[in-house]
């Protein structure tokens, strides 16, 4: 099953957390918060503006993002656990430097 999201909304795959501090402590499962970056999935074409002009969405598929803590709605799409969110519930898009993606 294939999922196009509608208008200015996306579908966010969470990025999950690290398991260890980075002092060496292991977070168990029941203390972990829900993590707040995820990578878009999907996204819709964009919004009408009040002249009736589609303005493209920021975001595209495949862009770290951070949102809110409680933004979105949690859905369950072919056994995976996702997130619809409209545009304006993400803060920011990630970008990692090449230096970076070399020494990861």
């Amino acid at each position: 099953m294939t999922f196009r999201p509608l208008h200015d909304r996306i579908l966010v795959r969470r990025i999950e957390a690290e398991e260890k501090t980075a002092g060496g402590v292991i977070i168990p499962d029941t203390a972990k918060e829900k993590p707040q970056e995820g990578e878009v999935v999907a996204a819709g074409p964009g919004a009408c503006d009040d002249s009736g002009q589609l303005r493209p969405l920021d975001v595209k598929v495949g862009d770290r993002i951070l949102f809110g803590k409680w933004s979105g709605t949690e859905i369950k799409l072919n056994g995976e656990d996702l997130l619809i969110m409209k545009e304006s519930d993400v803060m920011g898009v990630i970008e990692v430097d090449a230096a970076a993606r070399n020494a990861a």
